[in-house]
C-alpha cells in the first residue's frame, strides 16, 4: 500500500469521526440557538447579554489567580521529589516563587487587589 493512501484513509477516518461528533452533537442539541434561550443567573432574567466583555480592572486580578493557582500545581510533585533533589530542588522552587512574587507585586501595583 502506498504511503499515500494510508495518509488518506487516517484523514477520511479523521473527517469521518468529526462529522459524526458533529451529527451527534446536532441531534441532542436542546435548541440551536442556546445562548439567547437558556437563562442564566441562577435563572433570573439576564440584564446583559452572557458574552458581554468584562472590565479591564478584572484582567489583573485573573493574573494574580493563575499565579496561586499555577504555584500549586507545581508545588505537589516538587514536594514528591525534594527529599530525592536535596537543596538544588529547594533553590528551584524559591526562584519560581520568587517569579510568582514579582507577579503578586505587579498586580497589587496596579490596583487588581482593591475593589472600589
Amino acid at each position: 500500500m502506498s504511503s499515500y493512501l494510508s495518509v488518506l484513509i487516517v484523514l477520511g477516518a479523521c473527517v469521518a469521526g468529526i462529522g459524526a461528533l458533529y451529527l451527534a452533537g446536532r441531534a441532542v442539541a436542546v435548541s440551536a440557538d442556546t445562548i439567547e434561550v437558556l437563562p442564566f443567573h441562577s435563572g433570573w432574567q439576564p440584564q446583559e447579554h452572557a458574552l458581554s466583555r468584562f472590565h479591564a480592572r478584572w484582567y489583573p486580578l485573573t493574573l494574580l489567580f493563575l499565579a496561586f493557582d499555577v504555584e500549586m500545581l507545581f508545588m505537589y510533585p516538587w514536594a514528591l521529589v525534594v527529599a530525592r533533589n536535596g537543596a538544588e530542588a529547594i533553590i528551584e522552587m524559591f526562584v519560581f516563587l520568587g517569579v510568582l512574587v514579582a507577579g503578586i507585586i505587579w498586580a497589587w501595583r496596579e490596583g487588581a487587589l482593591r475593589w472600589v
